[in-house]
């Protein structure tokens, strides 16, 4: 599809570190420019898992239609090729109607795969999978992403031995395809629109102390029942959606690993330790325009500077 074509065709992304304030931004954003959302978090379309992920309130996503918030049970794995297939199927929709599709989320790869697109991989082959997992448990996480680092570095160098479902997916898609996950996130598909990126940019210590304010109105409005409800439910911690920041910490707590207060104080440095990975992904994209922010009474002049931007955009 030639430039001029996409250029009528353009899609507002809107990205940052957790607790940066994008989901207030979106909200003033939406309405104004006749935007439809689509959430980029991985773990905001996950229903029961609320507070803890810090999603926008059922009243506040009537302000403008919302996708992938509350979709699937906290049972359901997803990633972000399934991501990025279904969001520009989405995406292609909104274009049609009218209306503008807004970007707003975190999760950089669950970004890159909806905006840019990459070869998804194979499907989980379940013989494959069930002996990675093997080798996991008997040899440790440590063993795999050694032997991941010798046929995939630059996978493995964004990994550590907590991250073993990702060592085993990757370690999977090369023994199935003799292809690194690398390698076939290069190979990417044509994208039919124009992504006009914007993000929020704080000064560091702030940002700390909105994460470190934001966990304690977290534990205040009641991150623990949250978890509390969910292990009633049957959902346990080995879940891929409950080893999120928030629900691992409390799951330990509950299983009596860690005290109440240390429980508060690993949720707050594992958030801001989260939050310099993102920057640090982000902050390879040369397309983002950043927009600092020192308080959120700046939102409302940020929201209409991050609008005037986008309908004023032009590629160089």
């Amino acid at each position: 599809m030639d430039l001029s074509t996409k250029r009528s065709r353009r899609v507002l992304v809107l990205v940052g570190p957790t607790a940066s304030g994008k989901t207030a931004v979106s909200l003033l954003i939406a309405p104004r420019i006749n935007a439809e959302i689509i959430s980029a978090d991985s773990r905001q379309m996950y229903q029961h898992m609320d507070i803890g992920t810090a999603k926008a309130t059922a009243d506040e996503r009537r302000t403008a239609r919302h996708y992938f918030v509350d979709e699937v049970s906290p049972d359901r794995d997803s990633n972000a090729g399934e991501f990025g297939a279904r969001g520009r199927e989405i995406i292609e929709d909104i274009l049609h109607r009218g209306k503008v599709p807004f970007v707003v989320g975190g999760s950089g790869l669950y970004v890159r795969g909806l905006i840019d697109g990459f070869f998804e991989g194979p499907g989980a082959d379940e013989l494959v999978r069930k002996q990675l997992y093997h080798r996991l448990q008997i040899e440790g996480a440590e063993k795999l992403l050694e032997e991941l680092r010798k046929v995939d570095p630059d996978a493995a160098s964004h990994m550590g031995p907590g991250n073993k479902k990702r060592i085993v997916r990757a370690l999977e898609i090369y023994a199935l395809t003799g292809i690194s996950l690398s390698e076939l996130h290069k190979r990417k598909i044509d994208i039919s629109f124009e992504s006009v990126l914007v993000g929020l940019r704080w000064d560091r210590e702030k940002l700390y102390q909105r994460i470190n304010d934001r966990v304690d109105r977290m534990i205040a409005d009641g991150l623990v029942k949250e978890v509390e409800w969910l292990r009633e439910h049957g959902y346990t911690p080995l879940l891929n959606a409950l080893q999120t920041t928030g629900y691992a910490e409390v799951f330990r707590y509950f299983h009596n690993e860690i005290n109440y207060e240390r429980m508060i104080e690993l949720i707050k440095r594992n958030t801001r330790r989260y939050a310099k990975r993102q920057l640090t992904w982000f902050r390879a994209d040369a397309r983002i325009k950043w927009f600092d922010v020192q308080d959120e009474e700046e939102f409302p002049a940020t929201a209409k500077a991050m609008e005037k931007y986008f309908f004023n955009y032009a590629h160089a």
